[in-house]
C-alpha cells in the first residue's frame, strides 16, 4: 500500500495523523517506538517539523470566518505533499511495515494495512477508547486545585478501562484556547483519577483552561477523545 493511501490527503485528517504519529514516535520506555522501529532521530525531527509547520496554519484554516483563505489552504496541501514525498523518498512507512519489531499496534498508529509477520506479546482487542472524561474541581487555596476524573460508568474518581492514565493540556490567564492544537498549551499526565494541580500563585484571580482525555502510555493511538474545554478560577 502506498503513502498516498496511508497518509491522509484530507486537511483535518492529516492534522490528526501527523500529530498522533509524532506522539507515537516519542512514546515508549526505555526505548521509544521510533527507535524500536528503526526510524532515525533526524527522520523523526523532520516528521515533527511537518507538524510544527502545519498546526498553526490548520488553526487559521479552521477559523472559516476570520482567517481561512485560499493561500492558507494551498500551504496546507503543500505540507501534506511534502510529507508524502519525504515518506516516499525515505520509505518511513514501508520500513515500519517491514520491521521485525513491528506489531499490529504500530500498523494501526501509521494506518498500515498488512506487513511482515507482526509480533504481539499478548492477545487483546484493538479498540480505541471512546469514553469521555468528566471532571470536578475543588479549590484548595494557594493556586492548588484538586481534580477528580470520572467515566460515565464510574461513581468514584478512577482511571477508565483500557487507559492507564489521564492526560491533560492547559493554560492559565484570561483568554481561553481555541483548541487542543493551540501553541503554548502545557501538558501533564496523572496515573490516578484524583490528583492536585499546583499552579503559580501569581495566577490567582485568573482562570485555568484545561482539556482532558483518557490516555494509554503503551498504545497512544488507542487513547480517548479530548474533552470539551473546562474552566475554573484560580484562588
Amino acid at each position: 500500500m502506498g503513502a498516498t493511501t496511508r497518509i491522509p490527503r484530507s486537511i483535518n485528517e492529516f492534522g490528526t495523523y501527523i500529530g498522533s504519529t509524532n506522539i507515537y514516535f516519542s512514546s515508549g520506555t526505555p526505548v521509544t517506538n521510533g527507535e524500536r522501529l528503526g526510524i532515525t532521530p533526524e527522520e523523526i525531527t523532520q516528521w515533527k517539523g511537518f507538524e510544527t509547520e502545519f498546526s498553526p496554519l490548520l488553526l487559521m484554516y479552521n477559523d472559516a470566518t476570520n482567517s481561512r483563505t485560499r493561500a492558507i489552504r494551498n500551504n496546507l496541501i503543500e505540507i501534506i505533499d511534502k510529507t508524502i514525498a519525504y515518506d516516499q523518498t525515505n520509505h518511513i512507512l514501508d520500513r515500519i511495515a517491514a520491521s521485525p519489531n513491528a506489531t499490529v499496534y504500530d500498523w494501526g498508529a501509521f494506518n498500515i494495512n498488512g506487513g511482515v509477520s507482526p509480533k504481539t506479546t499478548r492477545t487483546r482487542s484493538i479498540t480505541v477508547i471512546k469514553e469521555p472524561v468528566s471532571v470536578t474541581f475543588q479549590q484548595l487555596g494557594g493556586a492548588i486545585i484538586a481534580i477528580k476524573c470520572y467515566s460515565t460508568s464510574g461513581a468514584r474518581a478512577a482511571i477508565y478501562g483500557e487507559a492507564d492514565s489521564v492526560q491533560y493540556l492547559f493554560k492559565t490567564g484570561t483568554v481561553p484556547p481555541t483548541s487542543t492544537n493551540e501553541d503554548g498549551l502545557r501538558s501533564g499526565l496523572s496515573t490516578k483519577g484524583s490528583f492536585n494541580l499546583e499552579l503559580n500563585p501569581e495566577f490567582k484571580g485568573k482562570y485555568l483552561y484545561i482539556f482532558f482525555r483518557w490516555y494509554s502510555t503503551k498504545h497512544p493511538e488507542l487513547s480517548g477523545p479530548w474533552s470539551e474545554l473546562q474552566t475554573t478560577m484560580i484562588v
